[in-house]
């Protein structure tokens, strides 16, 4: 299957230079004049992918080179445009950041390379002058295989300013620079944790995306990034027959998805429903019970720290996920899912919110990151995703910790060891007990569709 989509590839050349927002503004501009923007997200960030859905209109999908593979990033990416006139890729960290500091594993340039997609580089401007062409040209050269289309020169002083860079570039045969945005100029967005806050339209409202694609229209060259974009080649890639549930049966897997629960890869959700899953969405936190005929249930992550009080106070909810699992029905729970199947969160004021309590543990909030990073986990007993010994990769990222160990009852067992990107150390992780699986671990089915 060929697909002829336009796309570019927005890359920083360091976090923190404002990409996510360049991202933004660039597909919110694109959605003005009409055309239909098909956003991704390079990485394993649940975050800026809620802000370029609601920009563009559309799930914004996840390219992750290091929890899937190359045939798959370029599959979901020819099947994601194919009714759309141009894609946005929004990168991870720098260009060359990735799992690994001797490799392009999970880097931004492995998607852009997989893509054949021309990068744009978002560069910090603030007190930069003629060193811009040298930064430049470290990031052009470093690996031929990356074509860097172009420079967007972000927190510039003044038109003058931007001036000053374009001539540096131009006088050394370097990447254009396409746009060149003042401080301020932009609207600004929300922060937590170490990214966004995940999006909703009364935070993305019409009037900040407008603001955003205005901003950008003023201090960029749309019509220049819209020609790189349709430079790039065309994709020839070999999708194999769709693979899946061969029975009319369906079973009904309950979805935990609101204010406290949404953290879940688009493509997580459309591999369970190919492979004979209807994903019935429900709500811990509205919710008085859960819906009717359930054959599964899956509690994602999210920010159950935040609506801790609510979620407690919702007992009716609590007794019908208890009852549920009395029949011994798979119940997964990752990460927030975990916390909320838990006895109970302690936030960081001290107070215990009780839960759900099927995980004989404690969770405690800390004012500090816990873990952050890419995670392998093996199975060391039959699990919810397989047998002993199969291997999955997800990720970890929480404030959280267990205040005590879970496999004091006897009742529970780890069934994973898991062994973090850059380091040879395993640790006992996803806990189970009968049909119920918890981890810190959030899953990418595409690491190993058999699960």
């Amino acid at each position: 299957m060929k697909s002829s989509c336009p796309r570019i590839v927005v890359a920083g050349a360091h976090s923190g230079v404002g990409k996510t927002t360049v991202s933004l503004a660039l597909v919110s501009a694109l959605t003005e004049r009409g055309f239909r923007v098909q956003a991704f997200k390079v990485g394993p960030d649940y975050l800026d992918p809620t802000y370029l859905s609601i920009a563009s209109g559309r799930p914004c999908f996840n390219l992750d080179g290091w929890m899937t593979d190359r045939d798959y990033v370029r599959e979901l990416f020819v099947k994601a445009t194919a009714d759309t006139d141009i894609a946005v890729v929004e990168g991870v960290m720098g260009l060359f950041d990735g799992a690994d500091a001797d490799t392009l594993a999970g880097s931004t340039a492995e998607t852009a390379i997989w893509l054949e997609a021309p990068v744009i580089l978002v560069v910090n401007a603030h007190g930069l002058a003629r060193s811009i062409a040298p930064l430049v040209k470290g990031f052009a050269e470093f690996d031929p295989r990356v074509r860097v289309a172009g420079v967007i020169a972000n927190h510039t002083g003044s038109e003058r300013h931007g001036e000053g860079l374009a001539d540096a570039l131009a006088a050394s045969g370097l990447p254009e620079l396409l746009g060149a945005v003042t401080r301020g100029a932009f609207p600004t967005l929300p922060d937590r944790h170490l990214g966004l806050v995940t999006a909703d339209r009364s935070i993305v409202s019409g009037d900040m995306l407008a603001a955003l694609a205005e901003a950008f229209e003023r201090h960029a060259s749309m019509d220049k990034i819209v020609e790189k974009a349709r430079a790039a080649p065309s994709l020839d890639v070999n999708i194999p027959e769709a693979s899946g549930s061969s029975t009319t049966e369906r079973v009904r897997i309950g979805l935990a998805f609101d204010e406290a629960f949404h953290f879940y890869y688009p493509d997580n959700l459309l591999a369970l429903e190919a492979f004979g899953c209807e994903v019935v969405r429900f709500s811990p936190l509205n919710d008085r019970a859960l819906p009717r005929g359930l054959d599964g249930m899956y509690l994602g992550g999210g920010y159950p720290e935040e609506y801790a009080g609510s979620l407690a106070a919702n007992r009716t909810m609590i007794a019908s996920i208890r009852r549920f699992a009395e029949t011994g029905k798979p119940v997964y729970g990752e990460c927030g899912g975990l916390m909320y199947l838990s006895r109970g969160i302690e936030t960081l004021d001290g107070i215990r919110h009780e839960l759900v309590g099927l995980l004989p543990a404690w969770t405690r909030m800390l004012d500090r990151l816990k873990s952050l990073g890419y995670v392998e986990a093996t199975l060391v007993e039959d699990s919810l995703f397989g047998l002993k010994g199969a291997r999955l990769r997800g990720h970890e990222f929480h404030y959280s910790e267990l205040l005590n160990d879970p496999t004091e009852d006897p009742l529970w067992c780890p069934v994973y060891s898991t062994r973090r990107r850059r380091s040879e150390e395993t640790i006992p992780e996803g806990f189970q007990s009968g049909r119920i699986l918890v981890s810190y671990v959030h899953m990418h089915f595409a690491s190993r569709p058999e699960a």
